[in-house]
């Protein structure tokens, strides 16, 4: 018998109760089967970062055992910052394999909600500003996660982009930045990734709650998009029986123990036994997560295992770590260090020793080791080296930042060099709550100015999901790091990237302002919004509005330096025009004109010179990373298709790639073209 015939006899043969035990959750992170007919609960954990520690199924107590430390995995924000596709695959492998070592059905992850204003209190879960890097990434972890038997769990849709007033906010964008900003990330999981399962928001969206969003849900989910795995929403999302069961929730999940009286459990029976709502009406949803569990082979006996904490798993940490270190800044070119000429070095900052694994609420990891940064520079600086650590400024409040502020200065002013590593932690960066603002809390600025001051050998790294401001002491800094929460071996891949064993590869996925007002979101947008957000930058969301409006940042998106330097040259496109699609090919040379082995990343631009409707200065369409030997060459062809060229018409609802004249740009950053090339289109192309 065929898999579907299957289903259709299982559904047959279940009563009203059963059914309705399948669609809610029976515990907090399960819902219920059907030991009758042999169909199992489904288990589920919070990602990205690492499965999730256990808790009892009927309360928030974590059980506690020494079985469910698992491998910690850098942030989203960290593996966007590498901009390689493969890392992104190789995460998703290690997050799929530990779920399913942990005997977990599906993961919740990943999120793809874009970073519209760089306070949202969980933008480090979440992967970029741009819509085109988001889904590569995006499509990349999810195929990793699923060759585990475990089902990826693609979230929030849609629009949840802030955590201030996150259970009602209603938000108010038009169809363009929908479809342009908003939805590409979410459209391409589902159209080349096939994720098993997708989580919807908990804000409204227009009125309605987007986790029974008729919209959301069946006209473009199920029926544009023709998505045909199980909707669940976030946990506590619910609100109405009727529209949860028409309007395409699949299964319901909360935060609460009373697992009977959930929207979808006894109100749900209730209201078919008075006739309100038709028992058929369940069966679609029933057919999904049995189709799910087909997939995930669970009434097969060659699922696959799965484990966790391996060796292989820690190795792939420290290549995305390794990766993610982005250099901002490198004057004088004090970094690398070296070794030979530091006898004494001091490191200065709380989050030098601060293990971050533990926090961030949903997003927090119960991690088998973390290495932090003092511990991997100690590691890797080797015993010739006297290391002293101080703390410098505290989170705490029982703390005298006085006292750690005067011993660090002075510990500074005598040494061969320092690294100061600040930035923010999980306090800041975590679920429920958003940032009041970029500013450095703990009085870092001050201490980074008088650290400046007293040492010119002075290394600043910033560990932050996100963007801080820096203004108050950049000019004075001779070198700047970023590392987004990095994993379990962030601290070593950071002492590689300062002693120089690793070439810093990373790229900013999100722009830093100068000042928060200069976002778009809050310079003409709203956020956080009252009752209301309204979306009014449109499309203009990071480097869309830094570069159309000319507005100086921080460091543009896309930016990272290394130890060596690339030149680009020799760019020749060709172009195909078919019926109804487009090819555009660029091709050129990078060349590693430097003494080191280094990686770069090409970014790919398009400029629509003559729109008939108003676009950004550019947007990404295309990215490359290249690893080069000194002085290697290598031919780089990026592609393009209709889709790079196209915008969403509002008025049509359609997306149109109109003849007309084009710019490509291939660029080392938003704001670092190195070279372009003009392309001509003769043919309009609707889709």
């Amino acid at each position: 018998m065929d898999i579907g015939n299957k289903i259709k006899e299982l559904i047959e043969m279940m009563t009203l109760e059963e059914k309705v035990a399948m669609i809610h959750g029976n515990g907090l992170f399960k819902t219920g089967g059907v030991p009758r007919l042999g169909i199992p609960p489904l288990i589920m954990s919070d990602g990205p970062m690492g499965v999730r520690r256990d808790f009892y199924d009927d309360n928030w107590i974590a059980i506690n055992n020494t079985d469910d430390f698992v491998t910690y995995l850098p942030s989203n924000t960290a593996l966007a910052a590498t901009w390689n596709i493969n890392l992104a695959y190789k995460a998703g492998q290690v997050l799929g394999n530990e779920a399913r070592g942990r005997g977990k059905d599906v993961i919740l992850a990943p999120g793809v909600n874009i970073l519209r204003s760089p306070v949202c209190g969980r933008n480090y879960e979440y992967i970029s500003e741009d819509p085109y890097l988001t889904a590569r990434m995006a499509v990349a972890i999810i195929k990793g996660i699923q060759e585990n038997d475990v089902a990826a769990c693609v979230k929030h849709f849609a629009v949840n982009n802030q955590e201030t007033n996150r259970l009602k906010i209603d938000v108010d964008v038009d169809d363009r930045a929908l479809r342009e900003i908003y939805f590409p990330a979410f459209d391409a999981a589902i159209n080349e990734a096939d994720p098993y399962t997708l989580m919807g928001a908990y804000n409204k969206l227009r009125g309605i709650h987007a986790s029974h969003s008729d919209y959301l849900l069946n006209r473009v989910l199920k029926g544009e998009w023709n998505y045909g795995g199980v909707v669940i929403s976030d946990w506590g999302a619910v609100h109405d029986t009727y529209e949860a069961v028409y309007n395409g929730l699949d299964i319901e999940m909360n935060v609460t123990t009373n697992f009977t009286e959930y929207f979808m459990a006894d109100p749900l029976i209730k209201e078919v036994n008075e006739g309100k709502i038709e028992e058929k009406s369940l069966d679609d949803k029933i057919s999904r997560i049995l189709k799910l569990m087909f997939k995930l082979k669970m009434f097969d006996d060659n699922r696959y295992d799965g484990e966790y904490n391996t060796l292989e798993h820690k190795q792939r940490v420290l290549e995305i770590a390794r990766e993610s270190i982005t250099l901002l800044k490198n004057e004088g070119k004090l970094l690398p260090l070296d070794r030979k000429k530091i006898k004494r070095l001091v490191v200065i900052g709380e989050n030098g020793d601060r293990i971050h694994s533990p926090g961030g609420d949903s997003a927090a990891i119960k991690a088998l080791y973390e290495v932090t940064p003092l511990s991997g520079i100690r590691m890797k600086f080797g015993g010739n080296t006297k290391i002293e650590y101080f703390k410098g400024y505290s989170s705490e409040e029982k703390d005298n930042d006085k006292i750690l502020f005067d011993e660090a200065v002075i510990a500074a002013k005598g040494a061969d060099a320092v690294v100061f590593v600040g930035g923010i932690n999980h306090d800041f960066d975590t679920e429920g709550f958003d940032k009041p603002d970029l500013v450095l809390p703990y009085g870092q600025d001050d201490l980074i100015k008088e650290l400046l001051k007293v040492n010119k050998n002075t290394v600043v790294v910033m560990i932050c999901g996100t963007p801080v401001e820096m203004s108050q002491w950049l000019d004075m800094a001779p070198a700047v790091i970023h590392s987004s929460y990095a994993g379990m071996e962030g601290g070593t891949a950071l002492a590689e990237v300062l002693l120089g064993n690793v070439n810093p590869s990373g790229k900013l996925p999100v722009t830093f302002p100068k000042t928060l007002m200069d976002s778009p979101a809050h310079k003409i947008g709203e956020f956080p919004g009252e009752q209301t957000v309204h979306y009014k930058e449109g499309l203009y969301v990071g480097y869309r509005y830094f570069d159309t409006y000319k507005v100086e940042p921080l460091f543009c998106f896309g930016h990272g330096l290394s130890y060596t330097t690339f030149e680009y040259s020799d760019m020749e496109v060709s172009k195909e025009e078919k019926d109804n699609d487009i090819k555009v090919i660029a091709t050129f040379k990078v060349k590693n004109t430097g003494t080191v082995a280094g990686a770069e990343v090409i970014q790919g631009y398009v400029r629509d010179t003559e729109s008939q409707l108003e676009r950004p200065e550019k947007e990404l369409k295309a990215f490359a990373k290249v690893f080069l030997q000194p002085q290697e060459i290598k031919s780089v062809e990026l592609e393009f298709d209709k889709k790079s060229f196209a915008y969403y018409n509002n008025e049509e609802a359609i997306w149109v790639c109109e003849e007309g004249n084009f710019e490509l740009l291939i660029a080392a950053s938003s704001q670092d073209i190195r070279l372009k090339d003009n392309v001509s289109i003769y043919k309009t192309i609707k889709y």
